[in-house]
């Protein structure tokens, strides 16, 4: 996959490569779970430190 991706474009150090969902996502719950607005996404890459993204609508998000 590695191979055949930089044939089409500069792979970076770093970058992250996405194949598709992991286990325990929305979709695959019972019921199906999605992002709310309201809803806080918290990503910590050791090294770097954390983020935080706030979901919003499209109205909040304009305002």
């Amino acid at each position: 996959m590695i191979a055949r991706l930089s044939q089409i474009l500069t792979l970076s150090p770093g970058g992250v490569i996405l194949t598709g969902n992991p286990a325990g996502v929305g979709m695959g719950r019972t019921p199906p779970r999605y992002l709310q607005p309201g809803d806080t996404l918290t990503t910590i890459i050791e090294g770097l430190g954390m983020l935080h993204q706030q979901f919003t609508t499209p109205a909040q998000a304009t305002a």
